[in-house]
């Protein structure tokens, strides 16, 4: 319905956008070069849009989608899409997309979306959801994704997917997730950091980072890291799991080679509350950081090799018996609890 390209600085203000049929010929050029958007802008150009309403119903036909050197600056505006295969707000390619106080729902594909090749997503204040079933999260990113003040919700996918050397970031935000994947060999989790060699992502260390808000989990674990190295950095986020008392799962899952698709996570908790039980299996690694202050009420189990340090402010109470590769810090804070732990196969006293 809009389709901005060249070198042109367009200002859009009040429109109504409406793309109500017309179905893509080509999924892949959809999904990765925004061809069939409501809105697409490419090739360096910038669009600036505000109190703007864009409605899509076609197959694979995304809201608001920057492409190529494409810039798109949005406020107060309202996306609603419902076709099947489509997203909300997306980048690839390397476009850009910046918005403040955006409405997004999505029935198909997240509301705050990437694709192959990536690019930037900034976002401030607003609401973004998604309603559709598998593989529809609140954010899907191949990208770097920021998003502060708002509130993202998935009612039936992960509140959160990081693909390969990619990232999302969170500032004060309320995040909720209730994953309902039924793919064979699927692990319930909030939010999935991995690589599916789809070609989608490159190869690298997935980051997600959440700084005060909330994040509930209505299903499965909180965290999950499979088949990718990944950075996980909490402070002061309020962590709530209505479905089980599972933290993070670091392991083989159904993406990459058997025996060499485990995760690689290295965890970092800062004046952070957590809560839980951690599992890394055999070829995985974890790296558990407690600091200014943190506590952590939970266990860790599995054969994989853990790392463990606290500093002097912070705590670790055990709820069963746990298995770690290394200790060190400050250790007056870890409590047994009645339980025991083992570092490198020895039992611990403190």
């Amino acid at each position: 319905a809009v389709y901005v390209g060249g070198t042109q600085n367009l200002t859009l203000s009040g429109a109504l956008i409406q793309k109500t049929a017309g179905d893509a010929s080509s999924t892949d050029a959809a999904s990765f070069q925004g061809v069939n958007s409501a809105v697409r802008v490419y090739d360096n150009a910038t669009l600036n849009m505000d109190n703007c309403v864009i409605e899509s119903s076609a197959s694979d036909a995304t809201g608001v989608f920057a492409y190529d050197g494409g810039v798109i600056k949005m406020s107060d505006c309202v996306v609603t899409v419902s076709g099947g295969g489509a997203g909300g707000v997306q980048v690839a390619g390397g476009g850009t997309l910046l918005g403040s106080n955006l409405q997004v729902s999505s029935a198909s594909k997240a509301a705050i979306r990437s694709d192959r090749g990536g690019g930037t997503i900034e976002l401030d204040g607003g609401t973004y959801t998604s309603t559709g079933s598998n593989g529809c999260p609140a954010i899907y990113s191949t990208a770097d994704i920021t998003v502060s003040n708002a509130t993202c919700t998935s009612t039936n996918s992960r509140a959160v997917i990081i693909e390969g050397m990619n990232s999302v970031t969170l500032n004060d935000c309320v995040l909720s997730g209730n994953d309902q994947s039924s793919k064979s060999g699927s692990v319930h989790a909030n939010v999935l950091l991995y690589q599916s060699a789809s070609g989608d992502a490159k190869e690298g260390t997935s980051e997600f980072t959440m700084t005060g808000g909330s994040m509930t989990c209505a299903s499965g674990a909180m965290f999950y890291c499979t088949n990718t190295s990944s950075v996980v950095k909490l402070q002061g986020v309020t962590l709530m799991n209505d479905a089980s008392d599972d933290l993070l799962i670091v392991g083989a899952g159904r993406w990459g080679k058997d025996g060499r698709n485990g995760g690689n996570c290295q965890f970092i908790a800062s004046q952070q509350v957590l809560e839980g039980a951690i599992s890394v299996d055999a070829i995985s690694k974890l790296t558990l950081s407690l600091t200014d202050g943190s506590s952590f009420t939970g266990s860790i189990g599995g054969d994989g090799q853990v790392s463990v340090s606290l500093d002097a402010n912070s705590s670790w109470t055990l709820t069963a018996d746990s298995y770690v590769s290394a200790l060190s810090g400050d250790t007056s804070g870890i409590s047994l609890n009645g339980h025991k732990l083992y570092v490198d196969g020895v039992a611990w006293t403190n």
